[in-house]
């Protein structure tokens, strides 16, 4: 018998090699796609707003005065997250050696914060209005409430993103809002959107490197979380950071 392999042997063989090239291939590109990372926290610093001092009138025995007062009082239901981002992409093993890396000096992509130490982030998804009630419920918001989740994610206006492997297209999710630019309100920047991972909402802000934020001061992010609405002192609520950059 001719140990040699028929031509006609040899193409089937040949056939085998390459499914199973493109086998290997295609799960690489699985395993190698890259997700949302928590992030080193290089500083920080909180401040909050002093009330404004009380003011006095004076009137006369006798008389009865109509009055409009217009005050401000602090949210203590929700708090805010500001601040720059640094940061690179690399190619890097199991034991983070890297082989290359290029520093990004202007970075792009998105900062997540969520109250859950994990994510699913295979699983990531817009937020719906059930998954959004559940929050409320779990952070003693009332539903409501023109500060509740549901009465401050109003929009759906988002630029298109992409976590991890799950891309969203613009204007997808239906729970949205955008912080404050120059003490005042817009919806084109720091845009910020509800996620969900199959068990806890993911707020996702959209990375705007060295812009006009809040207080004109120049960020890359901005973003707004819920603290739990008990009356009276209550533990603050620790939320979770991840960074993907692109």
């Amino acid at each position: 018998m001719n140990p040699a392999l028929t031509r006609k042997q040899a193409r089937r063989l040949l056939g085998w090699i390459m499914v199973l090239l493109l086998v290997s291939l295609s799960l690489g590109n699985v395993l190698s796609q890259s997700q949302p990372a928590g992030p080193n926290i290089i500083s920080q610093t909180t401040e909050t707003a002093t009330p404004n001092a009380a003011l006095n009138i004076t009137t006369a025995g006798g008389t009865i005065t109509t009055m409009v007062l217009n005050g401000t009082t602090q949210n203590p239901h929700w708090k805010a997250y500001v601040g720059n981002v640094t940061g690179r992409l690399v190619l890097q093993d199991g034991a983070n050696y890297s082989i290359y890396n290029w520093q990004l000096t202007n970075p792009s992509g998105e900062v997540y914060a969520s109250r859950n130490n994990t994510v699913n982030w295979t699983s990531i998804r817009c937020a719906n209005s059930t998954q959004i009630a559940t929050e409320e419920t779990n952070m003693n918001h009332t539903a409501s409430a023109v500060d509740s989740i549901a009465n401050t994610f109003t929009d759906s206006t988002h630029q298109e993103f992409w976590t991890g492997g799950t891309q969203f297209t613009a204007n997808e999710c239906g729970f949205t809002t955008a912080t404050y630019v120059n003490n005042t309100n817009q919806s084109e920047l720091f845009q910020e959107i509800a996620l969900y991972d199959g068990s806890s909402i993911v707020y996702a802000t959209i990375i705007d490197p060295n812009t006009a934020g809040f207080d004109y001061g120049r960020y890359d992010f901005q973003l707004i979380v819920p603290e739990k609405g008990w009356e009276g002192p209550t533990s603050s609520t620790p939320y979770y950071f991840w960074v993907e950059l692109v």
